[in-house]
């Protein structure tokens, strides 16, 4: 049988199916990743590696793998892998679009409404006894309904935000390297500059995968575009966002408000001075994170390295 890796524990249906069909040693810990000495040292006779966001693919690691024939991600992102490293090594990297963009939408919209209604702030008054008497004024927030929603990454995930948008009779606009007139007629979305959508959406919404190129697209500058009740939804990556200058911009009222479930460090230090401000709200990466969706990208990294192994095509490459 074929020897892959597995660079943590998963559920036990998972592990199930991937040892009817290989030779598998795994981290065995669901909590904490793999630690580099043990993955580069497990990698020398393996020819697939099933592996998370936390682990770095890079050339160290493939060189200590000369065997490896995939790297099968648990994820959409791949900026945990070294691409063309891989490539010039006729290795294979999968992951798993499609499978997660349902879930990933509900949690997009859930940090809409929760920082529009400024929950997770209000809820602490109720737990903590601060409630006080009704006041006409008092935990007010804004208006999610036929507010101007700004999708930055038009792909599964922002498509399946814009119809849910729909619901709430919002207009949406969106950015995309390549304008998408096929989504504009289904979704009834418009396309705009990325200037444009910053200046004119109440809600801005990063739903663009991370590269080198757009580290930091949304920092001071940009954000001095948006308008004082703007709210910045991140459920992408950390490092599309410049924090500090979020931090500031937020301290000075300069927009309303953020939600934040990926951060540039993760898991986010305490020092991070978003946590202590009260117009964010957060949550630990989450996107996906559905019971029914986990399995589901599990078993769709678990179909690729069976389908590459057995000499066969993937079914989701990477094809950067």
């Amino acid at each position: 049988m074929k020897k892959i890796y597995v660079t943590r524990k998963l559920p036990g249906v998972i592990m199930d199916r991937l040892h009817e069909n290989f030779d598998v040693n795994y981290w065995d810990d669901e909590d904490e990743p793999v630690p580099r000495d043990v993955l580069l040292r497990e990698m020398k006779e393996c020819e697939g590696l099933f592996c998370m966001l936390t682990e770095t693919i890079d050339e160290e690691l493939l060189d200590a793998a000369p065997k490896l024939k995939i790297v099968a991600n648990l994820a959409v992102g791949y900026n945990n892998i070294d691409i063309e490293a891989a490539k010039n090594r006729n290795v294979i990297v999968t992951n798993t679009p499609g499978v997660l963009s349902e879930t990933t939408a509900d949690l997009t919209f859930a940090l809409m409404l929760a920082s529009a209604r400024r929950l997770v702030e209000t809820s602490e008054v109720v737990r903590n006894g601060t409630w006080g008497a009704w006041s006409p004024m008092h935990y007010t927030g804004q208006d999610v309904h036929g507010k101007t929603l700004g999708i930055i990454g038009l792909g599964r995930i922002g498509e399946a935000v814009a119809k849910r948008s729909t619901g709430f009779d919002m207009n949406v606009l969106y950015h995309n390297r390549r304008r998408n007139e096929e989504a504009e007629s289904r979704l009834g979305v418009t396309y705009v500059s990325f200037n444009e959508l910053l200046k004119h959406s109440d809600f801005i919404v990063l739903l663009l995968p991370y590269s080198k190129s757009n580290h930091h697209l949304i920092g001071s500058q940009e954000i001095g575009l948006m308008k004082k009740e703007a709210i910045l939804i991140n459920t992408a990556r950390g490092g599309l966002v410049d924090e500090g200058a979020l931090y500031h911009a937020l301290e000075k009222r300069e927009i309303y408000g953020a939600g934040l479930d990926v951060f540039e460090e993760e898991p986010v230090p305490l020092t991070n001075p978003l946590l202590q401000s009260k117009y964010v709200t957060t949550s630990p990466h989450i996107g996906s994170a559905s019971i029914e969706t986990r399995l589901h990208m599990c078993h769709l990294v678990t179909d690729n390295l069976i389908h590459v192994l057995s000499g066969r095509d993937p079914l989701t490459p990477v094809t950067k």
